[in-house]
């Protein structure tokens, strides 16, 4: 993918509060190989941090359609343990829907299936069902996955955030209704929402920070920045570094000779 920072001109750069830097990545989709290169470097960074207050936000959708959801999902419960980095993983929409498979296995198993539960399920070491409506193997498949599941992963996926806000950015993984205060949102909204949030030209309280709605560029404009570039199709992982009023784009990718790199630069 050719390099581009962003696809629209930036205006007024909105800020954090002073001592403060944020690193917000966008959904990694199983990319266990591209999350671990960016995870390197944001710890790297936090560690020369000392004296302050250095975040990392996640945007969801950690999981599906990439080959590697168990090992994204041990990469982020390790970087709890990271010194001088405070880690707050939102819920994605995928996430939601893991949930709502281990509840209801019959009924959401198949639409699962079809957005990326088959890789989802294979990276604990359950086949997904073939069959939309063989009720009992969904049954067991989901009986086979909660054998497999580690506790700190079911309890990783039951405890992620819906919203943070922090500065003038407020972060969701899909974005916010139009219309609606931030502190208003719905959680169906804030991990479903599309159309409306991204053709409508009203001006939130704050910038959005989202992922869930993929491109091949990272999208920044006065109203939100969009950092999810597809990780799974195209190979490139995106996060955005925040600090007073700069904003540093940071992106994983493999090179023509297969190696992992990472790129970073003002935008």
């Amino acid at each position: 993918m050719k390099w581009n920072p962003f696809a629209r001109a930036k205006r007024a750069a909105p800020v954090m509060p002073e001592g403060v830097i944020v690193f917000a990545m966008g959904d990694v989709h199983g990319r266990a190989d591209l999350l671990e290169l960016m995870l390197q470097y944001i710890t790297h960074q936090a560690r020369s941090m000392e004296g302050r207050r250095v975040l990392l936000i996640g945007l969801g959708d950690y999981i599906d359609r990439g080959p590697k959801s168990r090992q994204v999902v041990d990469h982020l419960l390790a970087l709890r343990i990271a010194k001088n980095l405070e880690v707050h993983y939102l819920r994605g929409n995928h996430e939601r829907i893991f949930l709502d498979f281990l509840v209801d296995p019959a009924r959401n198993g198949p639409s699962w299936r079809q957005y990326g539960g088959r890789e989802a399920l294979a990276s604990y070491g359950v086949l997904a069902p073939e069959a939309n409506d063989d009720e009992a193997a969904w049954l067991a498949a989901r009986d086979a996955l909660q054998a497999a599941l580690p506790p700190a992963h079911l309890a990783f996926f039951e405890q992620l955030e819906t919203s943070f806000e922090l500065g003038d950015y407020f972060f969701a993984h899909a974005g916010a209704k139009p219309g609606a205060p931030l502190n208003a949102q719905l959680e169906e909204d804030l991990l479903w929402i599309r159309g409306p949030f991204l053709t409508d030209r009203r001006p939130f309280e704050k910038v959005v920070v989202h992922g869930h709605s993929p491109g091949t560029e990272v999208h920044i404009d006065d109203r939100r920045i969009g950092l999810d570039t597809g990780a799974y199709a195209t190979g490139v992982l995106s996060a955005v570094r925040l600090e007073g009023a700069d904003r540093q784009l940071i992106q994983t990718h493999r090179d023509e000779n297969g190696r992992h790199v990472l790129r970073a630069a003002p935008i």
